[in-house]
């Protein structure tokens, strides 16, 4: 949910994203600023140390949006309803009312201060150009086979180094050795260290000081994530809904399965992380495809709420599921990556790994629920129950689950940092 507080005489005013009504009672990874119980305060007060004036403070309220489809478990939750409760009391408390508030329903919104003129705006959260139109025909079992094929595979240090990490055998004396001897990789390397998504706070300029001031284990989950950020680059209109917008799911799926993993203890946080990173690879396969029928695509799965997999699989005559089972055959990777690829959206039908595959469902979930707009992805959550219980955590842990979200996600995806950012709830 995102709130917008100002006061145009004191020329003050700010945007706060709120991700949960409260922080639980055993919360590890919150903090005050995501919560509205914690953070509407923070926000309030920093305000009133600006300048601004509790008599002349606007606000205006949008989000919580049930993002389809829509279960049992999300009424349940009603994490929308209870935010914004809390916010209307404190709120009423300090004697301010709500200018406008929009919010619940079934679509996400963007909420956006325009600093200069106070203007406040609340606008569905919808980007399909209804004149981007064309004719699409469905493609041929050839074709489908040839795009696998042609798919560039990932270099071989990132490969070399997923088989490592499943099997626990490092040797990162090797691996630097390999990463500073090809440039364009170490370069990139770099710049995710120094990047909002891993908040140093020194600049790390060589891959050997990235080694003592990461870790081995971590450096090389980097690498890897470096390696695919070319490898997840599509066309304007594909499965992204932004720039960048598959990578960056990609990366964050990454991050929650490692957080999840060490919360639940379940599997190795570096062997989830990867399975999270790799989960969408048969979307580049498909990509090419996505371009004309992604007006068809949108409605179907964005705003009529119907399963990916089944959409996938009537216009394409295969799901991004199995067209990245192939790939994952094709570079030979382990049997775990290979399953959780194959059954990420449907973890109970996986037969090597049946934890890991829960892991990244609820990874997935969570980006696809709490962080929208970056490509056509939403997860059903009919079977969150049973599939809480499968990794340790009951329904009403649930909310433990969604503060596992590392805070930077929240920040500019590294593909896009020259774009205007909004809240989105």
């Amino acid at each position: 949910m995102g709130v917008a507080i100002y006061d145009r005489s004191a020329n003050v005013g700010g945007l706060l994203h709120i991700l949960l009504p409260e922080p639980t009672s055993f919360s590890i990874f919150g903090k005050p600023e995501n919560y509205a119980l914690t953070g509407m305060p923070i926000f309030m007060d920093a305000l009133i140390k600006k300048g601004a004036s509790v008599d002349n403070m606007e606000v205006v309220v949008a989000g919580g949006a049930l993002v389809g489809p829509i279960s049992k478990q999300d009424l349940n939750l009603d994490i929308g309803g209870r935010t914004l409760e809390i916010v209307e009391r404190i709120l009423g408390e300090s004697g301010i009312s709500l200018r406008v508030s929009e919010t619940g329903g079934y679509f996400s919104s963007r909420l956006s201060l325009n600093l200069n003129n106070w203007e406040c705006l609340i606008e569905p959260f919808s980007i399909l150009d209804e004149s981007v139109q064309g004719e699409f025909r469905k493609p041929s079992l050839e074709e489908l086979k040839s795009s696998m094929e042609s798919v560039r595979p990932i270099p071989q240090i990132a490969l070399k180094i997923i088989r490592m990490l499943q099997d626990d055998m490092l040797s990162m004396k090797d691996i630097a050795k390999e990463i500073r001897q090809d440039q364009v990789i170490s370069a990139r390397v770099l710049r995710f260290c120094n990047s909002t998504f891993y908040h140093r706070s020194s600049k790390i300029d060589s891959i050997d000081r990235a080694l003592v001031i990461l870790g081995g284990k971590t450096l090389l989950q980097l690498v890897v994530s470096a390696c695919l950020e070319d490898f997840f680059a599509q066309d304007k209109e594909g499965y992204s809904l932004c720039k960048g917008g598959v990578f960056n799911h990609a990366l964050g799926t990454a991050m929650i399965s490692e957080q999840l993993a060490n919360l639940t203890g379940k599997v190795s946080g570096d062997v989830a992380y990867t399975a999270g990173l790799l989960h969408d690879i048969g979307k580049v396969a498909l990509d090419q495809f996505m371009n004309k029928a992604f007006p068809l695509f949108y409605r179907r799965t964005q705003e009529l709420n119907e399963n990916l997999i089944k959409v996938e699989s009537e216009v394409f005559g295969i799901a991004h599921t199995e067209a990245g089972s192939v790939l994952a055959k094709q570079w030979s990777l382990p049997d775990r990556l290979k399953d959780v690829i194959m059954n990420h959206h449907n973890p109970e039908q996986a037969s090597v790994d049946l934890d890991l595959a829960h892991l990244v469902y609820l990874a997935d979930l969570l980006m696809s629920r709490f962080l929208v707009g970056q490509e056509l992805e939403r997860l059903n959550t009919d079977l969150l129950k049973s599939r809480l219980k499968r990794v340790g955590l009951k329904p009403e842990q649930f909310q433990l689950v969604i503060e596992s979200i590392p805070e930077q996600l929240f920040s500019l995806p590294i593909s896009t940092l020259n774009q205007p950012q909004n809240i989105r709830g």
